[in-house]
């Protein structure tokens, strides 16, 4: 006789995922759920979720590495479980990142000697390298202004319009007034002479961009570094200067090893550089070097030994992953200097690719720089029918990931499309993306004006009424809104007179 049982809703062995009740209902989005779920059906659910997520390997907006050899992937892998806090317990991971320190600040020709130690950290990413390069010099000066018997209650930085939104959150943050260079057409970074002329007592630094975000060019950090050296002499003061090398640190070395930007320069006395950007690791790693030790303030060192010998830290967080530290160090010694200068060398080529191809439209202004973090910002020569936010949106049909974005003040008008060319942005993808940008091109020039009537008229009535007048970039959302929604009605007749 043969023995049977009719399978339980519970029996989920017995059943295909996508048959289980577990993708039938809705789960709790807000409240943890009463019941747990087999793994197979989590997993299928939050993957299938996933699969909406653009591909990052598209995703031309991002400066952050997207792939890494499997070998890495494995050590990854393999540290997941580490906390990197841990020195006592994962002295090799400390030992590694410490190697990582020392190779970095050499690259960027610290004035060590053959058996000295760098002095630097690891952070999650060049944001908190900055938060702590920025404590650092706040300290700094506000030890020297003490000592002199003067105010130190008013520290400020100079730095151009330009900057990445996180030297905006440590001014904020830790009370120190940010003094921006405004940028005019034509000219998207820091004016060195106009910022000396804003530098004061209260400066605690001048900050440079080494690879702006806007359009990937180098500031000159030289010209900063001589002009600042004179008002020093003239004033008394030793205004110093920090780098944001958050793009460029691991491109500047390797394209353009002549090029003082570095510890070379006297007044240069940190330096900040994402690893998960050009140094080829993925999201999460960052490094601060300072020159020398008194460039880092003691008090501001902690010192532990709960969790087993000494250990000096300075980081805003504290536990933290080693996985992205042990692919930094895979990265320096796997690659070396030759193969760093290989794939950034490539990067740039890809660039100038991408960038002929453009230009061979008739049809764009390219507003980055040949020489500076490879990427191709550039805008439309005539946007009064089409602008680059609708080019945009279109690319995205295809896949591509492309930013449009207006310029700071004093360049607002400005708005430009950016593609950054990472190490696995390859010459055939540079050449589709020019094929494409043609596609959408030819299709816009086929389709109505955007609409301004309405928008113009609104805004009119609002300035009749009192009402707060938009902002441009207001304006522009509204206009881009209005015209799609007029293209969408306009397929949707279509589609049904068919």
């Amino acid at each position: 006789m043969v023995l049977s049982k009719t399978a339980s809703q519970s029996d989920v062995s017995v059943h295909s995922t996508f048959a289980s009740r577990y993708v039938r209902h809705q789960l709790p989005r807000f409240r943890m759920p009463e019941n747990s779920i087999p793994k197979d059906a989590a997993y299928q659910i939050i993957n299938d979720e996933l699969m909406l997520d653009g591909n990052p390997r598209l995703n031309l907006a991002s400066f952050v590495t997207t792939w890494m050899e499997p070998e890495c992937n494995k050590l990854i892998m393999d540290a997941i479980n580490k906390n990197y806090v841990d020195m006592d317990e994962y002295p090799v991971t400390t030992e590694l990142q410490n190697r990582c320190v020392n190779m970095i600040a050499h690259l960027f020709n610290a004035p060590l000697g053959d058996s000295e130690t760098a002095v630097g950290v690891g952070t999650v990413g060049s944001s908190e390298a900055i938060m702590l390069a920025g404590l650092a010099f706040k300290r700094k000066w506000q030890n020297k202004r003490k000592a002199e018997g003067k105010p130190y209650d008013k520290p400020n930085i100079v730095t151009g319009a330009n900057v990445q939104v996180c030297w905006e959150k440590f001014a904020r943050y830790f009370e120190v007034e940010l003094k921006e260079v405004k940028l005019r057409e034509g000219y998207y970074v820091m004016d060195p002479a106009k910022a000396v002329e804003m530098v004061d007592e209260n400066t605690i630094c001048v900050a440079a961009i080494l690879g702006s975000t806007l359009n990937g060019e180098f500031e000159d950090v030289k010209l900063l570094n001589d002009l600042l050296v004179e008002k020093n002499k003239e004033t008394g003061w030793d205004t110093p200067i920090h780098v944001d090398a958050a793009s460029g640190g691991f491109i500047a070395p390797f394209l353009y090893p002549e090029l003082e930007w570095d510890f070379r320069l006297p007044l240069v006395k940190s330096i900040n550089v994402s690893g998960h950007k050009y140094g080829l690791v993925y999201a999460g790693i960052g490094w601060v070097i300072w020159r020398n030790k008194e460039d880092l303030p003691e008090e501001l060192i902690f010192h532990i030994n709960y969790l087993g010998a000494d250990q000096p830290t300075f980081t805003l967080n504290f536990s933290k992953g080693s996985s992205q530290v042990i692919a930094q160090y895979y990265q320096l010694i796997r690659l070396g200097y030759e193969g760093y200068r290989n794939i950034m060398e490539n990067c740039h080529e890809n660039a100038m690719v991408l960038k002929e191809g453009l230009e061979k439209t008739g049809r764009f202004n390219i507003v980055s720089k040949d020489e500076g973090v490879p990427l191709v910002a550039f805008s439309l020569k005539d946007n009064k029918r089409h602008d680059e936010f609708e080019i945009s949106e279109m690319l995205r049909r295809f896949g591509w990931i492309v930013p449009a974005y207006t310029m700071p003040a004093d360049a607002q008008h400005i708005t430009v499309l950016r593609v950054v060319i990472r190490e696995d942005f390859s010459r055939t993808l540079a050449e589709r993306l020019v094929i494409d940008i043609q596609k959408v091109l030819h299709e816009l020039d086929t389709l109505p004006a955007k609409v301004n009537a309405k928008p113009a008229m609104a805004e009119e009535e609002n300035s009749k009424n009192g009402t707060v007048k938009k902002t441009a970039i207001e304006t522009q959302r509204e206009i881009t809104s209005y015209w799609k929604k007029f293209v969408r009605e306009r397929k949707t007749n279509k589609n049904k007179i068919c």
